[in-house]
């Protein structure tokens, strides 16, 4: 069997399993889907704040709802992503360069929002995710797919605690008006036992009562005893008259006083006629300058005396009417005595019964200010429960309470936001399509061109001349292509003009690169390097990823797509139409020209082997080492 005969052989062959190997690796692609969710790379920011929740009994906890819901997305038993706590300014760093596919941020009043719950104006507590399309169109949607379960999730599990915290709220409740059904049975007691104290109360006034009719008997007594009285009042009042008669001859008293200051005056004139005439002879007047003094003194003498007996005439008879005043009383106290006596000492008696009725009756009335105590202490506890009742209770018009069991039905609430947005599944399907389109070109371009005729091959001509020229006619072709795709693009998916230089530039550094591997596997391989193409084809496909994060995908497609240049183009092409960051444009753009250098290197080492063999006469059908080339 020839050579020749060998490789047709096997180019059929690789033609017969082309579908097969096509729809075998996408299968074993997606084979490990479900489990592939795991490693899709996202980060979590957790700026929650702790706040203190107050329980109905005054004691408080603290909550930390956000470090709940990071301790449950990261979880062993929770199979969505591949979680890594970080902070805001780290997480945006790792979602510009595509180290993570999506940013889920927990903001600062998260527990504070979840506290609120149980108040009179509860607020939604809300979670962001923020995801870039420049590095995986359908991860928005899975990101949104997933938060959307996971507040579901989480808010179910928020609403039960509600619930709970409700049912908590009842059973207080009922504590307090179980209090104040405790209260209303001491009230009922306190009004029991003041009752009982009105009852004693009305016995000691009862006996109150019977000591003042034995006050009245006690009285009648008194006017018979005074009756025996009488006697010695009557010997009182005959004394008196006695000394009302003695006092008759006071009256002289005065009358002599008077008799006295009458002769002190007559004195005092004698005395005076005496001084006025030894006041006429100048040997005498000395005399009477002495007798002036004796003069003057009986002169006071004799007003004093005058004083004195109308005083003593005035007390006389103050005396003397005051006994027959005396007697006069003492007659009839003499009638009335002794009945007033003994009347007094009966009335003594009664109101000593009266005293004791009177202490039965405090008794009484202490017993019913205790039960007004107890009746205060019942009703002042029973309004406190039924306050603390009440104030368990919210009170919400129709509008809060409407917007409360909103609330309460949907508690966390999710905003996602995708950056560098791709508009629509076209444009999406436009970044992976036109690489894949510019592949099927090259492989298109090389069915209908032959890298280099024989006789070409066995000229004496350079081997960069000999690659050169086929390259050069390829070049053409693909720069078609990369024109008619491009414009093609950009008019059906209303691509902005502002990337056409852009799209057209990376487009046609990736046909570039796709037509030197293309060159490299027809010079190496002849037709079947074609069927390899489209081998190779399917599994880049299979393993560039794009559309879905790349760690959906089998490991063994995410361990070789690093080195496949449709990873690039696609990648590169993703972030010039979703407007992502220029770096990673740039950087496809520089890999896939490392690609292109590489090709014609090893197509370079291929055709200079390949000349050589043909000069030695070691291939069949080799042409004369004089044949010129065509250029």
């Amino acid at each position: 069997m020839t050579t020749r005969s060998a490789r047709r052989r096997l180019a059929v062959a690789l033609v017969a399993i082309v579908p097969l190997a096509v729809a075998g690796l996408f299968i074993g692609s997606l084979s490990d889907v479900t489990q592939g969710v795991e490693r899709v790379p996202a980060a979590i920011v957790n700026q929650d704040e702790m706040v203190q929740q107050t329980a109905p009994d005054g004691t408080e906890s603290p909550v930390l709802a956000g470090r709940l819901l990071v301790t449950q997305l990261t979880s062993d038993d929770n199979q969505a992503f591949d979680w890594t706590i970080t902070n805001a300014d780290e997480a945006e760093r790792m979602l510009d360069d595509g180290e993570v596919y999506a940013v889920l941020t927990v903001p600062e009043d998260f527990s504070r929002s979840i506290v609120s719950l149980s108040s009179e104006a509860p607020q939604r507590a809300q979670i962001s995710v923020r995801t870039d399309d420049a590095h995986g169109y359908l991860t928005g949607a899975a990101t949104q797919a997933v938060g959307v379960g996971m507040t579901s999730v989480f808010g179910n599990a928020i609403t039960s605690q509600f619930v709970s915290g409700i049912y908590t709220t009842f059973d207080g409740l009922k504590g307090s008006l179980t209090e104040a059904g405790s209260g209303a049975d001491q009230l009922a007691d306190g009004a029991t036992q003041l009752s009982s104290g009105a009852t004693t109360l009305g016995d000691g006034i009862t006996q109150l009562g019977d000591g003042i009719g034995q006050s009245e008997r006690g009285a009648s007594q008194l006017a018979d005893g005074l009756g025996t009285y009488t006697g010695g009042v009557s010997q009182l009042s005959s004394g008196l008259d006695q000394l009302q008669s003695g006092a008759a001859g006071l009256s002289q008293v005065s009358d002599g006083v008077g008799q006295y200051a009458g002769g002190a005056g007559q004195i005092a004139q004698q005395v005076a006629g005496i001084r006025q005439q030894l006041e006429a002879s100048p040997q005498t007047a000395p005399l009477a300058a002495q007798l002036q003094p004796l003069e003057q003194g009986l002169d006071q003498y004799a007003a004093q005396g005058r004083t004195l007996a109308t005083q003593a005439a005035a007390g006389i008879q103050g005396v003397q009417q005051g006994i027959g005043q005396s007697a006069s009383g003492a007659s009839r106290l003499a009638a009335n005595g002794g009945a007033l006596v003994s009347g007094a000492r009966q009335l003594s008696d009664g109101l000593g019964q009266l005293r004791a009725g009177t202490t039965s009756a405090a008794t009484g009335a202490g017993d019913l200010a205790t039960g007004a105590t107890s009746l205060s202490s019942g009703a002042t506890e029973l309004g406190q429960g039924l306050t603390q009742g009440a104030e368990q209770i919210p009170s919400l018009d129709a509008d809060q309470a409407s917007s409360a069991s909103g609330v309460v039905a949907d508690p966390v609430g999710l905003t996602v936001e995708r950056e560098n947005e791709i508009g629509s599944p076209g444009d999406a399907i436009a970044a992976i399509f036109v690489p894949i389109g510019l592949w099927l070109g090259a492989f298109a371009t090389f069915l209908v061109l032959r890298p280099a005729a024989r006789r070409v091959l066995a000229s004496s001509a350079a081997t960069g001349r000999v690659m050169g020229r086929v390259l050069a006619r390829a070049a053409l072709i693909a720069l078609a292509q990369v024109v008619l795709l491009v414009a093609l693009v950009h008019a059906a998916l209303g691509l902005s003009l502002a990337l056409l230089p852009a799209t057209l530039g990376f487009a046609a550094v990736t046909a570039a690169a796709f037509t030197a591997i293309h060159y490299l596997l027809r010079q190496a391989l002849g037709r079947t390097g074609m069927v390899v193409s489209l081998i190779l084809l399917a599994v880049q496909a299979a393993a560039m990823g794009g559309v879905i994060p790349l760690q959906l995908v089998a490991e063994p497609f995410q361990a070789i797509s690093p080195f496949l240049p449709l990873t690039y183009a696609a990648s590169g092409m993703q972030a010039i139409i979703a407007g992502g960051a220029p770096a990673v444009a740039w950087g496809s753009a520089g890999t896939l020209a490392v690609f292109l250098l590489l090709s014609l290197a090893v197509s370079y080492l291929v055709t200079r082997r390949s000349r050589r063999a043909r000069s030695l006469g070691l291939l069949p059908g080799s042409a004369p080492a004089s044949a010129a080339v065509a250029v």
